[in-house]
């Protein structure tokens, strides 16, 4: 099938929103008193809910999903000033192409609908997006394929005519579960290994590539 719709991944993806993301982490870990961990394990989490965090960073503890989110929070709020946002180089312009050329677009993504919402308006591509999920609109989160259907069912899409984009395994996962196209980036969170073993059925280390992948021939 042709692929008609797009589902972005946002940090990652869209954003580079990393190094906020990771010294939020760390003061959330130092706020809880809990066992100190290392960057590259905290950046590894990106794509995960929140309340899934814990369970990742500290396997086989007991610790309260929804605590570490709202501590997480509320210090996200706090350091986020100190941080320039921005997107990734070409992202505006594939975002304008998309919507010019008649594509559908979404964002998926396992940050909260608020914050979504604040990125898009401050990133000046709300206007662009058609419709939003976040972590707390669904009852899984990533790589549950409920985000993917949330989507379809509401905006009239087909999956299989979907392209689902994303720097993370949970990305590929996700989209694959849905029937949807898959894209793998290689600038964001995520490796090459780890989306290729995802099943990514496209890898492109430029966003702007995405148009290849849209114009290649039906097989």
């Amino acid at each position: 099938m042709n692929i008609r719709n797009v589902i972005f991944d946002f940090d990652g993806t869209l954003a580079d929103t990393a190094s906020l993301i990771v010294t939020t982490m760390q003061a959330a870990v130092s706020r809880l008193n809990l066992p100190p961990v290392s960057d590259e394990k905290c950046r590894a989490t990106i794509g995960l809910r929140l309340t899934d965090v814990p369970e990742t960073l500290y396997p086989g503890k007991s610790i309260s999903g929804e605590h570490f989110a709202e501590t997480y929070r509320s210090l996200f709020y706090e350091l986020k000033p100190g941080f320039e946002e921005r997107c990734f180089p070409g992202v505006h312009e594939i975002l304008s192409y998309l919507s010019d050329a008649g594509y559908g677009i979404a964002i998926a993504s396992s940050r909260s609908h608020r914050s979504l919402d604040e990125y898009c308006r401050s990133l000046s591509i709300d206007g662009l997006i058609g419709m939003i999920v976040g972590g707390d609109d669904v009852t899984s989160g990533k790589p549950s394929p409920e985000p993917v259907y949330i989507i379809a069912d509401s905006l009239g899409w087909i999956p299989e005519e979907t392209l689902v984009v994303g720097d993370a395994a949970v990305d590929i996962l996700m989209g694959k579960a849905a029937g949807a196209t898959t894209c793998g980036v290689t600038y964001g969170n995520g490796t090459i290994g780890e989306l290729q073993e995802a099943g990514a059925d496209h890898v492109i280390d430029r966003i702007a590539d995405i148009k290849v992948i849209l114009h290649r021939p039906v097989q």
